[in-house]
């Protein structure tokens, strides 16, 4: 199991643009639906041990943010050709048996992962109202097999900061997780 630890892009850079189709309700999703509120971009797939090991709690965190009123979306963006479980149809499967409450995107010319940096699976962004990169990096401590348990702290600190009005402590841990799957070409320099 390969550990890719996120790139850990700088506290304030804007939330890049995208419109990405929705596996689940066919419909696409924009950044600026994301806009004016904190928002909570997730990359994560279906077939990564660490994206499997925080399942459940992610379920719970993209209800969590739903009650508050943070917008949520999780994008995928492996090569879906090298990997078919991560293709659409799978992720619409996942999405529905996971219980994720939030848009599930597909990425698939993978732009939008490099215009976020996104390195590994899970890999979370954070940003405030204002649309700027307020956390970025772990969900919290637990990884498969270290025997800590899985709650979203980190995630949930920060959101609850922001809606405090507050800012997420600028002390923060990247995520590790398995790399994306670049298409060949596509890895970043």
């Amino acid at each position: 199991m390969a550990r890719t630890p996120s790139t850990m892009l700088p506290l304030g850079t804007p939330m890049p643009e995208f419109s990405l189709p929705d596996v689940v309700s066919g419909r696409t999703v924009t950044s600026t639906e994301l806009q004016g509120r904190p928002s909570v971009v997730i990359f994560i797939c279906n077939h990564c041990p660490f994206v499997k090991h925080i399942r459940a709690e992610l379920a719970r965190f993209g209800t969590f943010c739903k009650e508050r009123g943070v917008a949520m979306v999780a994008i995928n963006a492996n090569d879906a050709t090298a990997y078919p479980e991560d293709a659409p149809e799978s992720m619409a499967r996942e999405a529905r048996e996971a219980g994720y409450v939030f848009p599930y995107l597909f990425d698939e010319s993978q732009a939008v992962a490099r215009a976020f940096q996104a390195a590994c699976t899970p890999d979370l962004y954070i940003f405030d109202s204002e649309g700027k990169l307020a956390y970025r990096g772990q969900f919290d401590d637990s990884r498969p097999g270290n025997n800590v348990p899985v709650t979203g702290r980190d995630a949930r600190a920060a959101v609850e900061a922001l809606l405090a009005g507050g800012r997420p402590s600028a002390e923060q841990k990247p995520s590790i997780g398995c790399n994306i799957k670049w298409k060949p070409g596509n890895e970043p320099v």
